[in-house]
């Protein structure tokens, strides 16, 4: 049974029949100590969409939150396969670690986080979820940070096409090739990183955007992204932010708005890691070895 969402969330529809809320709330590099307050408040101020992973090494802050609130039920939650756990039977015992962790019976959508070609396992780890996903243990499947030739590969190998894939997505790196490549096999992208860097907000074409409307320029580029069909993940750790990045009614970009931000794009411009060579585990050594504890 699909989920009940509040009147007004926007959402989108994905390939299985899944109803999946388009503005969701990132959990990437929020403190362990602060993981629960955060997201409790964006559940307050209306995000009914998590995104989360076990990389991120706070899924135990989500669940503890989701308990508080008693909104399991009306919030889309969305963890990922850390690295180090991909392979047939590690991916179901990290699956299941990650459900406990979450506290949910059912997991809305569940990721392969990087395809880590290197390590050749994103296949046997593809097939785990479809078994997931056949005993009911997953409401949808997906991966993360794939290019086409990982995607064609798990397709032809196992016929299920993912519903999802996450990858970094802004302004000036936005990857409109593999987003024309996701729409072609029915795929939603789901943008992180959707606001780019500084410099993303400081471009002309997003500026005269956000004056026009009278929005800010962060509003302007998520507004950009809804327009494109994409959800999108945006984090924020403070409660007016948050309702900012959510307040994305009431103006519409022009045509000609949306293609002077579709030209920003630079493939120079990408903040995240190729997922051709990308290969680090994500275990919580590595994660707070990068900072991202």
């Amino acid at each position: 049974m699909d989920k009940q969402f509040d009147d007004g969330i926007r959402t989108v529809e994905l390939a299985n029949g899944i109803v999946m809320p388009q503005i969701g709330f990132g959990t990437y590099k929020l403190p362990v100590a602060d993981t629960q307050r955060a997201v409790e408040e964006a559940l307050e101020v209306g995000y009914r969409l998590i995104d989360n992973a076990a990389a991120y090494n706070n899924e135990e802050g989500v669940g503890a939150a989701l308990r508080a609130t008693g909104m399991s039920d009306r919030v889309f939650v969305t963890t990922k396969l850390r690295n180090a756990d991909q392979g047939y039977d590690s991916a179901l015992r990290a699956f299941e670690e990650s459900r406990a962790k979450l506290g949910v019976d059912v997991l809305d959508l569940y990721l392969i986080h990087w395809p880590v070609p290197r390590w050749d396992r994103y296949l046997d780890s593809w097939r785990a979820l479809v078994r997931l996903y056949e005993e009911g243990a997953i409401r949808a499947i997906g991966v993360s940070n794939f290019l086409p030739d990982h995607i064609d590969r798990i397709v032809n190998e196992t016929g299920v096409v993912p519903v999802v894939d996450q990858i970094e997505s802004h302004p000036s790196y936005s990857q409109p090739g593999l987003c024309a490549y996701c729409a072609e096999k029915g795929i939603v992208v789901e943008a992180f990183s959707p606001l780019g860097r500084g410099s993303d907000m400081a471009s002309e074409p997003i500026l005269a955007a956000a004056k026009a409307h009278g929005v800010t320029p962060a509003q302007a580029v998520l507004r950009w992204h809804l327009q494109s069909g994409r959800v999108l993940i945006p984090k924020s750790a403070h409660i007016e932010r948050m309702r900012e990045n959510l307040d994305l009614d009431g103006f519409e970009l022009s045509a000609d708005e949306m293609a002077a931000i579709d030209e920003l794009d630079d493939p120079a411009n990408r903040m995240s890691g190729d997922p051709n060579t990308f290969d680090l585990p994500q275990t919580p050594k590595d994660m707070a070895a990068r900072g991202c504890k």
